[in-house]
């Protein structure tokens, strides 16, 4: 029987690429989003591809999800990112409201909806896209990093709370990616202040290689739990040590 995977986030990103790398490895793949015009050209160019739209803020999209899924055999809980670069002083309430409502509510929402379909698939594996910013805190990220931790935190908790079923947990925590969309959304639409972030640094992780991590943990035998993987460019040491070429 073919296996479904449910991917949220996936008009964009990590999270289209995700879905075009399950759908390759033979899963049906369920991909989520808001932005429907974006999933439907997915679905035109990828076979296996199943557009829905989604919204993981709203409880009600999330269970309309759940109740047209006969079966879910893995969920990539991706939808989320970040806004704003203020520090904790000068942090929008509102910003840090919409990040955790999106990185953790979300993936909560999405998490307890389809729980019990990985439970009955007798294998299932629930993939949380954390960050390294769930593991080491820095300035100027404040709301991101409380959400990523809290989600960090979800992840750790849910291998405690359900050791003995038959589901695997993984978290996939990526350092700096260049993927379409985040950095530009992080710096409120500033195109050149989001290039800034990649400026100098030779061959940052795309999407693909994210992608291409997500893929090889849910594809391990059942009895091989991936518990966190920690994936950085060769040019990043750690949050604050990057490695940049001179740029002209």
């Amino acid at each position: 029987m073919t296996k479904t995977a449910v991917v949220t986030g996936a008009s964009s990103g990590i999270g289209e690429a995700t879905a075009r790398r399950l759908a390759a490895e033979g899963y049906e793949v369920v991909a989520g989003a808001r932005r429907k015009d974006r999933l439907d050209k997915l679905a035109e160019e990828v076979d296996g591809i199943t557009p829905v739209t989604l919204d993981v803020t709203s409880q009600e999209s999330v269970d309309a999800l759940a109740a047209a899924l006969e079966r879910c055999d893995v969920l990539v809980n991706n939808a989320g990112g970040a806004l704003g670069t203020e520090s904790v002083a000068e942090g929008r309430v509102e910003d840090w409201q919409r990040m955790y409502d999106t990185n953790v509510l979300g993936s909560l929402r999405v998490t307890q909806a389809l729980l019990p379909k990985l439970i009955d698939s007798g294998d299932g594996v629930l993939v949380m896209l954390t960050s390294t910013a769930g593991l080491v805190s820095y300035e100027g990220g404040g709301g991101y990093v409380a959400a990523k931790h809290a989600q960090t935190a979800m992840v750790e908790t849910l291998r405690l709370e359900l050791v003995g079923q038959p589901i695997r947990i993984v978290e996939i925590a990526p350092g700096m990616v260049r993927s379409e969309g985040f950095a530009v959304t992080r710096f409120r639409g500033d195109a050149d202040a989001a290039a800034k972030v990649y400026a100098g640094v030779e061959n940052p992780l795309t999407s693909d290689d994210v992608a291409d991590a997500i893929a090889w943990s849910v594809t391990r035998p059942a009895h091989f739990n991936v518990d966190r993987m920690v994936i950085r460019p060769r040019a990043q040491a750690a949050q604050h040590k990057v490695h940049r070429v001179d740029v002209q």
